[in-house]
């Protein structure tokens, strides 16, 4: 694989690409969807989480560790190399980030509060972290604040693999053949990706209608959809996500490199 950046990843020697879309903490669901992957993976195969694997359900934590033990399990099955396993950042993963940045916040109770009506006062409780002890400390001071972060950032230390998990997130994932892009939620159309923002995670207005391919990409899979629609086989854009962490299943595919959809499934 070739790294273009710390944002994007381009996927070599690959025929197939799994896909699984945002899990929000749902543990159940995507260790149904792992058994299914194990079954039926392949070689030349690759891996990509669509980002938010965290937020929303109560299992952040332990899905974390879920998924960093499957990506061992088809390393030493498969003799793998280490990005053959791709992780995207997701709302919920940019939002963690920054509550443990909070310190350098103008106002970081009202970001907190933001967040946490957004699901990642789920992730701290999966963590053992009280969500009432930091909303007090967030008003304390910077310094407070900051001694706090640096307790959070310590704690996810003591979880194997935790930290390298949220230190290796990419922006966007595509194979050789640039005919199909692996995003968490949009990506602005109307510009080149060397030239997008955050919209990656939050979003671009319009993106689920789009008829047309985007550049060279003429399939683009996104692991959110705010909708909770579900994927197409007829569409552009295969949205892998219709409610897991409210309720719902977690939704994975399987694509070609060349964009085309072998497989769509869900648990």
């Amino acid at each position: 694989m070739s790294l273009l950046s710390k944002k994007f990843i381009e996927i070599k020697n690959c025929n197939r690409i799994w896909a699984i879309g945002s899990i929000h903490g749902n543990l159940a669901g995507v260790k149904k969807i792992h058994e299914h992957i194990l079954k039926q993976f392949n070689r030349e195969d690759k891996l990509i989480y669509l980002g938010n694997v965290i937020g929303v359900g109560e299992n952040s934590s332990k899905t974390i560790s879920e998924i960093i033990n499957f990506r061992l399990k088809l390393m030493a099955t498969f003799k793998l190399d280490s990005n053959d396993i791709i992780f995207l950042r997701g709302a919920q993963e940019e939002m963690w980030s920054k509550l443990l940045e909070l310190q350098i916040s103008p106002n970081p109770r009202e970001i907190l509060l933001w967040m946490f009506e957004h699901g990642v006062d789920k992730t701290l409780i999966s963590y053992n972290i009280d969500e009432k002890e930091i909303l007090e400390i967030s008003e304390l001071g910077t310094i407070l604040v900051s001694k706090y972060t640096t307790k959070i950032k310590n704690l996810i230390d003591s979880f194997k693999g935790h930290n390298e998990y949220y230190s290796n997130l990419f922006h966007a994932a595509f194979p050789e053949t640039k005919k199909i892009l692996f995003v968490n939620r949009g990506v602005d159309i109307s510009r080149p990706l060397s030239a997008q923002n955050d919209c990656f995670w939050w979003g671009y207005h319009g993106i689920s209608t789009i008829k047309n391919p985007y550049y060279t990409f003429k399939r683009i899979v996104r692991g959110y959809d705010p909708k909770k629609l579900g994927p197409k086989y007829d569409s552009i854009v295969c949205s892998l996500y219709k409610g897991s962490g409210f309720g719902d299943l977690v939704i994975a595919g399987l694509f070609e490199k060349s964009g085309e959809i072998l497989d769509l499934f869900e648990a």
